[in-house]
């Protein structure tokens, strides 16, 4: 008998640990809130000056999000979001962390480059009572885990529009990881994390005795056929999403190896992800999607040298 707990934040019933093989990593994640959000310029395509925001609502959605990672034990930090910028809430674009070790931001619009200062302040001065280092903002066109995401091996690291190739030779460089360049070729996946999640992160070495493969969703019409060719080859078994479910940022999400954090409407996900095992906690987040944004766009985390990821 599968036994259910009262409904937690995030929509979904939780089920109870036995009734699933996967196992929930705890994470420490960073995010701002929305109060100063608003569409005031158009810098990606979904993005338009004439639909109205409602910043309340989407304050409210963002604290349903906050309150879905604390409860299932996740330790949420928040950053002080700042006046004059209104895609601050886009925690993810901010830095990229790994290691304990955070390279923030160098963004491509002049409207979004304070953000870059930002985070590295907050990184630099409390991020380092977290034992993290901030190494400063990066040299190079750069746009946090927007474009570079952790895959417990690898840097799966975009490029096409935002974060340019040159970046993801200083990330490796100065992160001291190695880096998986794959471009994007579809303007509305502007950032990697709008086109791929990563479910779960690889534990040991690939190709050693024991060494569980990272496992991945991707929508394979964001990318080049080369790139795509890459991703068949390294996760022959991943999730390949449908375009609806892309098309409504459903792959903009986060995931403990267990729960997946993901918009509510994406429901083709929701069904592959819970055929894999893992448990979809869908989240509205439909005012931030007015600026190009969902789950992980919201989310920063913050990985520590001393927390060895283990795959689900």
């Amino acid at each position: 008998m599968t036994l259910l707990t009262p409904p937690l934040p995030g929509g979904d019933t939780a089920i109870a640990p036995q009734s699933t093989g996967r196992t929930a990593t705890p994470r420490h994640l960073l995010m701002c809130p929305p109060v100063h959000f608003d569409v005031v310029y158009a810098i990606n395509p979904w993005m338009d000056v004439s639909v109205p925001v409602d910043t309340g609502l989407a304050v409210v959605q963002w604290q349903a999000l906050k309150a879905a990672y604390e409860a299932r034990g996740h330790t949420v930090d928040v950053v002080r979001p700042e006046p004059g910028l209104p895609d601050m809430v886009y925690a993810a674009n901010g830095a990229v962390v790994v290691g304990g070790r955070a390279l923030a931001a160098r963004f491509t619009y002049p409207e979004r480059q304070p953000e870059g200062v930002a985070y590295e302040a907050w990184l630099r001065t409390t991020g380092a009572r977290h034992g993290i280092v901030s190494l400063g903002q990066a040299v190079e066109r750069n746009e946090g885990e927007g474009d570079l995401l952790w895959d417990g091996e690898v840097l799966l690291a975009g490029t096409g529009f935002r974060t340019t190739r040159e970046a993801h030779a200083e990330a490796a460089a100065r992160l001291d990881v190695g880096v998986l360049t794959l471009e994007l070729v579809d303007p509305r996946f502007y950032h990697l994390d709008t086109a791929l999640a990563v479910l779960s992160t690889a534990s040991g070495t690939r190709g050693t005795e024991g060494a569980a493969a990272a496992e991945i969703a991707y929508f394979p019409g964001a990318f080049t056929p080369a790139s795509l060719a890459v991703l068949r080859e390294r996760y022959p078994d991943a999730i390949e999403a449908s375009e609806d479910d892309a098309a409504v940022l459903g792959l903009n999400a986060v995931s403990d190896g267990r729960h997946v954090f993901l918009t509510d409407r994406a429901t083709g996900m929701h069904a592959a992800l819970r055929e894999r095992g893992f448990e979809p906690v869908g989240v509205d987040l439909s005012e931030l999607l007015k600026g190009g944004g969902s789950v992980k766009c919201c989310t920063l985390e913050l990985r520590p040298a001393r927390t060895t990821e283990v795959a689900a």
